[in-house]
């Protein structure tokens, strides 16, 4: 390989190593019945671990998005890995259930500012004809985190205790933070612009809201709590869109939302990870008590997952350029719902290389969808937004796994009770069962609408981006 092409592949990598502390955070889930022992709390007040850290990233990535396309990525991203430290840091050392929830919000924050900038850091490495395989290879690499982090958070805190899946990380970041010399230093695209402090907070308020609102906190009074809070979102979301329509300088341009494929392409982002979280919020379920698998063989089941996410990101990286976004994308999705579907079919027979064939087919669909998606965002905007672009779509990503997560388990416990009096001990299974189906046929449905919308809408003489 030559020089020229040696460079840009370490900073790619480094870049890749330094995001990787985010992803891996699927381990943490590993370790939460080790926390609530811990701390004395009942298993619902494990939500907060949640909450804290997710709230603090979702609503924060546009706004430093932003401020990477004005200071540059490069600086952004640093950043991020040194208040990612941080917050490892202090959740390491905590004694105090509330320090711990301290250190979740660093945490948070730091991945804000690391996955924020990295899709617009990754691309600036390369001439853009070349986008989409980075953006492949970056999206395999996050992908490969989310798998690791269940199988090696297992094995370590059996060993070390739950602080393991935090600090472990440290040496990560740290390493990354040492070789970040390999990326090169990116020109501030600011040109004097000034970051809208107004938007930002109006962003954060009503994305706050309407996430906590959807996560349902177990508190008192919560469902008048999360009515207020829809009730405050909507009126922070109102007085968002009227002041970026005015500001020269806006967080994210709502004119972008007016060409409806740019706005269908992001809903069916929303739709797509909702569905597709049903995998990791009801498969491991499944895996430990309807079919009886072992910790290890299941973890490998479910692991298969991310592997074909790997598979559908590579693929995505090397195919678009021939069968494009769209079509890529509409591939992907209709791999998801034949992967939902299949696992909607999984009964007391159906053995593990079965099922976990069935997973790698719904990785390889969400892979597909996901580099597609990310390519078209980025190929919409300018150059200069391209932070908000890579920032947007970890922002759709997040709204569909917090909906999921609001709304599938109860949508589980409706199917379990309703089969109840006719299936018994089998309830249990049925209602997984419906559970998959129903999502599939959901999915399936709404990006049907999705592309007859784009055809009916090109057919018109609508330009889509």
């Amino acid at each position: 390989m030559s020089p020229t092409r040696t460079r840009p592949l370490a900073a790619l990598l480094v870049v890749c190593l330094g995001t990787l502390a985010a992803p891996l955070d699927s381990a943490v889930n590993i370790a939460f019945p080790r926390i609530t022992d811990a701390f004395g709390l009942p298993q619902s007040g494990i939500r907060w671990v949640i909450i804290s850290y997710v709230l603090t990233y979702a609503s924060l990535t546009l706004v430093f998005g932003k401020l990477g396309d004005l200071v540059g990525y490069r600086r952004v991203f640093l950043w991020g890995l040194v208040v990612s430290a941080a917050g490892f840091g202090v959740i390491s050392v905590a004694t105090e259930f509330a320090a711990l929830l301290g250190g979740r919000v660093l945490q948070g924050v730091g991945a804000a500012l690391t996955w924020s900038c990295a899709p617009a850091l990754a691309t600036s490495l390369y001439p853009e004809s070349e986008r989409t395989r980075v953006l492949g290879f970056y999206s395999a690499a996050i992908a490969i985190g989310s798998a690791l982090g269940p199988l090696a958070g297992g094995l370590l805190v059996e060993r070390f205790g739950w602080p393991v899946v935090f600090w472990a990380r440290l040496p990560l970041v740290g390493l990354a933070m040492s070789l970040a010399w390999l990326i090169p230093v990116d020109s501030p695209r600011g040109g004097g612009r000034a970051i809208d402090w107004t938007g930002a907070l109006l962003l954060v308020g009503w994305l706050t809201a309407f996430l906590l609102a959807a996560a349902r906190p177990d508190i008192p009074h919560g469902q008048e709590i999360a009515i207020g809070l829809v009730i405050a979102g909507c009126v922070m979301f109102a007085l968002f869109l009227v002041h970026e329509t005015r500001h020269p300088e806006p967080i994210i341009r709502p004119q972008l939302f007016r060409d409806l494929a740019f706005l269908v392409l992001n809903v069916a982002s929303i739709l797509v990870n909702l569905a597709g979280f049903a995998v990791m919020l009801l498969v491991p379920y499944h895996l430990a008590t309807t079919a009886g698998l072992g910790a290890g063989l299941g973890g490998l089941v479910l692991a298969s997952n991310a592997s074909g996410v790997v598979v559908g990101s590579w693929l995505a990286g090397r195919m678009t350029e021939r069968f494009g976004t769209v079509g890529i994308a509409v591939a992907g999705g209709a791999l998801s719902v034949a992967g939902l579907a299949l696992v909607g079919l999984w009964d007391l027979a159906t053995p593990a290389a079965a099922m976990a064939a069935t997973l790698v087919l719904q990785g390889v669909g969400l892979g597909l969808f996901q580099v597609a998606y990310a390519d078209r965002v980025l190929a919409t905007l300018p150059q200069a937004d391209r932070g908000v672009a890579g920032s947007l779509t970890l922002v759709t990503r997040t709204i569909g796994i917090v909906g999921a997560a609001a709304g599938l388990s109860a949508l589980s416990r409706h199917f379990v009770e309703a089969s109840l009096p006719t299936h018994g001990a089998d309830a249990v299974l049925v209602g997984f069962q419906s559970t998959f189906l129903m999502v599939s046929a959901g999915l399936a449905g709404g990006l049907a609408a999705v592309v007859v919308g784009m055809l009916l809408y090109r057919i018109a003489g609508v330009r889509a981006p």
